[in-house]
């Protein structure tokens, strides 16, 4: 039992080192993936606009709900979304990025919607870097947290939450501003 215990043993490890030759597995140095060497703690602070309708919607229906199910949750509703990141509640302010990504329905119960978006943005230093976001929004409750659970750019190896509110609400038309608060580590 011993022997093959060490065979085994040793046969891993040569695995192992003979593998990191292979270029498919190495240690990257950190500097060469433009990581600093301490992680910061940013916050951003922006609107989302969510526009369901009209000639100008930006989240378009493409599953709709199951009638057979509740129809007061939309449950089964899939929509995907290119929405305007604005650093004011007004569609008209600044615009520093776009939400891209999809949600969708997925209670029978409730109003909760699973969330899969990238901000993606376009303005200063974050200029095409995003933050991913992935996660569980209860859109009726007053703040939603949201995992942050990657980004790319400046926010390579992003990790942190999403803190959503409701700013504004039409339900004639369907439209949606969402504050975010964004507070994500990164290098």
């Amino acid at each position: 039992m011993p022997t093959y215990f060490l065979f085994f043993f040793f046969l891993s490890i040569v695995s192992l080192t003979s593998a990191e030759g292979t270029g498919f597995v190495g240690s990257p140095n950190p500097k060469l993936l433009g990581l600093k060497s301490k992680e910061k703690l940013s916050h951003l602070r922006f609107y989302w606009h969510d526009m369901v309708s009209g000639s100008n919607a930006t989240a378009v229906e493409i599953v709709p709900s199951v009638p057979e199910y509740n129809t007061t949750t939309s449950f089964g509703l899939v929509r995907i979304l290119d929405n305007a990141l604005t650093s004011g509640p007004e569609l008209s302010s600044k615009l520093v990025g776009r939400a891209e990504g999809l949600y969708a329905s997925a209670s029978q119960t409730q109003l909760n919607l699973l969330m899969v978006m990238n901000f993606v943005f376009t303005q200063g230093k974050y200029n095409g870097s995003t933050i991913a976001i992935l996660g569980r929004n209860g859109a009726l409750t007053k703040v939603r947290e949201m995992p942050v659970i990657g980004g790319s750019g400046v926010f390579r190896f992003a990790r942190g939450y999403v803190e959503a509110k409701t700013h504004s609400y039409d339900p004639k038309s369907g439209h949606a501003t969402v504050e975010y608060n964004v507070y994500v580590f990164h290098y």
